[in-house]
C-alpha cells in the first residue's frame, strides 16, 4: 500500500480533491432543500384571507372586557335568544340571529364577516349622507334585517356588540378591509334575473333547510332559527341588504347550501345565485321606510329596487336587471359630468 501511494501520489491527490469538491456541492444542495422551519410555520399559519382572532387565546382582554366581548358574541350568534319575541332583555326584533346573515357569529371568512367594521367606521355612508359610527351602523341591520327597534346607544347590548365587533377587527390595519371581508360580487347577466327559474333551484337546493313557504327551521330552544325565513313576516325587510340582489346573490355563491359551499367550492352557478335571489326577493315580506336614504339620488347603487333615478331606468330593471346597460349609462353620465365640471373650472 505504502510502495502504490508513493508511486501514485499525484492522482490519489488529484481524485481526493475531486472528492473533497463533490461533497462540498452535495451538502451545499441539501441544505439548499431543506425546507426552513420559518417557511413552514408561515404556511400553516397564514391561508391568504383574514382569520378571526380566537377568543379562547387571547390573552390580551381583563376580565371586564372578556366578559363584555363574549356577551357581544352571544348576542350576534343568539340574537333572538336576547331581543327577539321572547327575548330575556326585550322584545324588539323578528327573531332572527345575526348570525343568519353574518356567519359564525360574524368570523366567518367571506361569510359576511365583521373583520373590517372597526377598521373603516366612522365613516361617510351616501345611504344616509352622513358619516356614520358602528352603533349606528348596527342599528341600521337591527331595523331592517332584523325588522326591529333600534338599541339605545348607551345600553349594555349595544357596548357588548361594538366591544365585539372591534376585538374581531383588531388586527386589520385602519382603513384597509382584509381579504375575505364581507360579500362577494357575482358577475352580472346578459338578461334580468329571473324568480320563476329561482324558484327551481330554490325547491332542488333550498327548500329542505328554509322549508317551501319560505319559513325557516326554529331552533331547538324556540328562540331564533337553525335555518331562517327568507320571506314572511319574521324575515328582513324591503329595507335590508339583503334585499339587493346583487348582494344575495353574492352571499348564496359563497355559502349555499349551508355548510356544504365554500369560497373555494361554491356549488351555485352565477345564475343560480341571481335567479334565487330573484325568486326569494320576489316574495312578500315587511315594508320597511326609506324614504330619507340616499339623498343624493345618483348614489344609489344599480340594484336599490325603488325610484326616483338619475339614470333612466325602470324600478323592475334596477331589481332584476339586466344590469349592464345600467352600468354603461351610468359611466357615460359620469363622465358627461366630469366633462361639465372642467367646462365650469376654465
Amino acid at each position: 500500500m505504502k510502495n502504490f501511494l508513493k508511486e501514485h501520489w499525484f492522482p490519489t491527490l488529484v481524485l481526493l480533491v475531486v472528492l473533497l469538491v463533490v461533497a462540498k456541492e452535495f451538502f451545499k444542495i441539501a441544505k439548499v432543500e431543506e425546507p426552513a422551519a420559518t417557511t413552514v410555520a408561515t404556511i400553516k399559519t397564514t391561508p391568504g384571507y383574514w382569520v378571526a382572532p380566537n377568543l379562547m387565546l387571547d390573552k390580551s382582554l381583563n376580565d371586564e372586557q372578556r366578559k363584555l366581548v363574549e356577551y357581544g358574541q352571544s348576542l350576534i350568534a343568539n340574537t333572538s335568544l336576547y331581543l327577539g319575541p321572547t327575548g330575556s332583555v326585550n322584545h324588539t326584533t323578528n327573531g332572527m340571529n345575526c348570525q343568519n346573515c353574518h356567519l359564525d357569529a360574524g368570523a366567518r371568512p367571506w361569510g359576511n364577516n365583521y373583520s373590517a367594521v372597526a377598521s373603516t367606521y366612522p365613516k361617510f355612508r351616501e345611504r344616509s349622507g352622513k358619516v356614520e359610527n358602528i352603533p349606528k351602523r348596527v342599528n341600521d341591520c337591527i331595523e331592517r334585517s332584523l325588522n326591529g327597534t333600534a338599541l339605545p346607544i348607551d345600553s349594555h347590548e349595544m357596548k357588548a356588540i361594538v366591544a365585539y365587533m372591534e376585538w374581531l377587527g383588531k388586527e386589520v390595519p385602519k382603513g384597509e378591509k382584509p381579504t375575505g371581508v364581507g360579500i362577494s360580487d357575482v358577475t352580472y347577466l346578459e338578461r334580468a334575473a329571473d324568480p320563476l327559474k329561482g324558484k327551481i333551484v330554490f325547491d332542488a337546493k333550498c327548500q329542505s333547510c328554509h322549508g317551501a313557504d319560505g319559513k325557516g327551521m326554529a331552533n331547538l330552544q324556540g328562540a331564533g332559527y337553525t335555518y331562517p325565513p327568507l320571506w314572511g313576516e319574521h324575515s328582513y325587510n324591503t329595507g335590508a341588504g339583503l334585499y339587493r340582489l346583487s348582494r344575495f346573490a353574492g352571499y348564496v355563491k359563497e355559502n349555499m347550501p349551508y355548510n356544504q359551499a365554500s369560497h373555494s367550492n361554491p356549488l351555485l352557478t352565477d345564475e343560480e345565485a341571481w335567479d334565487i335571489a330573484a325568486f326569494v326577493n320576489s316574495q312578500p315580506r315587511p315594508i320597511a321606510n326609506i324614504s330619507a336614504d340616499w339623498p343624493k339620488i345618483s348614489a344609489k347603487p344599480l340594484d336599490h329596487p325603488y325610484g326616483p333615478y338619475h339614470d333612466g331606468f325602470s324600478e323592475t330593471q334596477h331589481k332584476y336587471g339586466p344590469f349592464k346597460p345600467i352600468v354603461e349609462k351610468r359611466k357615460q353620465l359620469k363622465a358627461l359630468e366630469a366633462n361639465k365640471n372642467v367646462a365650469i373650472n376654465k
